[in-house]
């Protein structure tokens, strides 16, 4: 069933009916939808257009069996975009999952290694890459390296903060302890492959909401289905970005 939560969702539904009639069939048990965030930020470009934190919530909780929203992300302490940005999701009334985001520094200093040395790409390229690439590309690589380490740059700073445990940990709570049937993932991470295919002994049904181009190979070839995210970008996007036909 769905009864939309604002007068602008219900004019865009009287106007697309077929993808409200598509979600209600998905939705047809009680659901529960998990965000992972840090991996759909990516999405934007690809997808041509920005989702609206706030309208998407509205949006999903206007079909009756959708229960909980999950948000999951990270929060970089001392950072008034990231703690604004939790602030947002919180008051929008997701489910907000958060934990402090791992800052590592990363070598880049080639000042003492040898020009040939994959000592410090080893760090930042495959090991399958690196063993087709010319003794001179590598050369050629370290030696860019070393004018950062002239400018008095030797590391970098990469943040890492993974909630794969943590939706992992949600999912089979929700489905033990409040008989969720029905996951909605959004991310395409193939770490999940393993989560989606313990979810699917139970004979719970298990939907990848992403693009058909964003899929890795390991979520293709398990039980979940993927609904493409562009299917319903009017519902979801920016106002000014919902197609004027």
């Amino acid at each position: 069933m769905f009864q939309a939560k604002t007068k602008k969702i219900q004019e865009l539904a009287d106007k697309y009916p077929k993808r409200i009639v598509e979600l209600e069939k998905i939705f047809d048990k009680k659901t529960n939808i998990y965000i992972d965030y840090a991996n759909i930020l990516s999405w934007n470009d690809r997808l041509h257009f920005n989702i609206d934190l706030k309208r998407f919530y509205q949006f999903f909780r206007s079909f009756k069996n959708v229960d909980k929203i999950y948000f999951f992300y990270w929060t970089l302490e001392w950072n008034e975009k990231s703690e604004a940005l939790i602030k947002d999701v919180t008051s929008y009334w997701y489910d907000v999952i958060t934990k402090p985001v791992k800052i590592m520094k990363k070598s880049i200093d080639t000042t003492s290694i040898d020009p040939s040395s994959t000592a410090i790409l080893d760090h930042f390229i495959r090991k399958s890459l690196l063993i087709e690439l010319k003794v001179s590309t590598i050369e050629y690589l370290n030696e860019k390296l070393l004018e950062l380490n002239k400018q008095w740059l030797k590391y970098i700073e990469d943040r890492k903060c993974n909630f794969d445990v943590e939706i992992w940990i949600q999912m089979h709570e929700d489905m033990r302890n409040w008989n969720i049937e029905n996951f909605i993932l959004l991310s395409w991470d193939s770490d999940f492959y393993d989560i989606i295919e313990q979810l699917n002994v139970n004979s719970n049904k298990i939907f990848i909401f992403s693009t058909a181009w964003k899929i890795s190979k390991e979520l293709n070839d398990s039980h979940a289905i993927v609904y493409d995210l562009k299917k319903i970008k009017n519902f979801i996007c920016w106002n000014r970005e919902i197609d004027k036909d």
